[in-house]
């Protein structure tokens, strides 16, 4: 295991002590298990919103999507008569 020196205001480091404990119990360990799943879940949120970003960018590149100008709203909704 390894070991983080952090530093974040009062407040934060207050309100966080609470919350994990609530959810936790205030028994040996909790915060550095609530610490772990915060992390955690920090960093499967930037690697999603990196994901993300790429796919964005793969598809603009492949697709140029944006790249057509409609002239009006049929260009968009061009419908063909359904046979009666």
């Amino acid at each position: 295991m390894g070991t983080i020196t952090i530093c974040i205001d009062d407040a934060t480091e207050q309100r966080f002590r609470e919350v994990a404990k609530n959810i936790l119990g205030g028994k040996k360990g909790y915060l550095g298990r609530a610490t772990t799943e915060a992390i955690t879940l920090w960093i499967r949120d930037k690697e999603q919103e990196t994901l993300a970003q790429q796919g964005l960018l793969l598809l603009e590149k492949e697709h140029r999507l944006g790249k057509y100008a409609f002239r009006s709203r049929e260009d968009i909704h061009d419908r063909q008569s359904c046979p009666d």
